[in-house]
């Protein structure tokens, strides 16, 4: 597998599903003024950090 392919499957759902996210809930913040948002942008982010983690893993050809 080259070093360079792209998310695929559950690790492209995750890693963009986490960025609309953490975008939408940072907007929401911002208009808002309600701090009840920083949870959605954590989730986000955690959501991202998770898929390209196994994308990663993936590439380097850890378990499966």
């Amino acid at each position: 597998m080259k070093a360079t392919a792209s998310p695929r499957g559950w690790e492209l759902l995750l890693a963009m599903a986490g960025a609309l996210a953490a975008m939408a809930g940072t907007t929401a913040a911002f208009v808002t003024h309600d701090h009840a948002w920083r949870y959605l942008i954590a989730v986000g982010c955690l959501a991202q950090f998770i898929g390209w983690t196994l994308h990663g893993r993936r590439l380097r050809g850890g378990a499966r």
